[in-house]
């Protein structure tokens, strides 16, 4: 079997001594759209920060690989170096750095030197048009007076132009009307795979199915309790949606 996938093995983590992840077994490919569902409280996020090197959230036992490199041995720079990024929930505001000027010191901390100034803001430009952005953005202070859909297409756009090779967007839904995410989702399944044949992986965590609806998924995956529960195709977040988690809850528990 390849190596290249985030590949997630019996992984065991606590927070403040107590245990949340409970065993969680999940592969994410390149080019492929993973989804984790649940509740709120059920462990998704605290998996996505597990991953990217969050201090606070202890890794108890299990493994957790990227392309076959030990991801747990790493500290969070070069988690995010070999090719992970984690999309946050509530993205900080900095006030006085400008989005363009932080996205290029971004870039650089990744690839050093691999893009002048001229070639970085033509890359910019296009992935804007791409990702049907207005421009102006780019001389704004990062975050600082966005509206949350701005913030989510802002955390796309950078996605966009530092290409990792696995992509954690936690709750990216979050407090976006329709119309922002429409563009969210038709942002990402453009990125999915892009003009220079690099291909994104995709972990999709969420516990409303709606953006489901503009990203379809390869692979969804229902967590319940700090475990994942039930596996399955798209068909199962319109489940989750014609009947809730409670139906989940009570099947895994008889079998249990």
């Amino acid at each position: 079997m390849s190596h290249s996938a985030l590949i997630v093995a019996d992984l065991y983590a606590e927070v403040e001594g107590k245990r949340i992840l409970k065993g969680i077994d999940l592969r994410v490919e390149p080019g492929k759209v993973s989804a984790l569902m649940g509740p709120n409280g059920s462990g998704k996020s605290t998996l996505a920060y597990t991953l990217a090197g969050h201090p606070k959230y202890i890794v108890e036992s299990g493994t957790a690989t990227l392309d076959g490199i030990d991801l747990l041995a790493l500290s969070p720079d070069k988690r995010a170096r070999l090719g992970l990024y984690l999309s946050f929930q509530y993205p900080a505001a900095i006030p006085g750095v400008k989005v363009a000027n932080f996205i290029y010191a971004a870039r650089q901390a990744l690839r050093p030197g691999d893009l002048p100034p001229a070639k970085f803001r033509a890359l910019l430009m296009d992935r804007l048009q791409v990702l049907d952005m207005d421009p102006s953005l780019l001389g704004r202070y990062v975050n600082d007076g966005f509206s949350g859909g701005e913030k989510k297409r802002l955390e796309v756009l950078q996605l966009a132009m530092l290409a990792p090779k696995y992509a954690i967007l936690d709750e990216t839904d979050s407090g976006l009307d329709v119309d922002a995410l429409r563009a969210v989702g038709d942002s990402i399944t453009a990125l999915r795979a892009d003009d220079e044949g690099r291909q994104t992986g995709f972990l999709i965590i969420t516990h409303y199915p709606r953006i489901l609806e503009h990203i379809r998924p390869d692979v969804v995956h229902i967590m319940l309790d700090g475990r994942i529960v039930k596996t399955g195709g798209a068909d199962l977040a319109d489940r989750i949606e014609r009947e809730g988690y409670d139906t989940i809850r009570e099947e895994t528990t008889s079998v249990a």
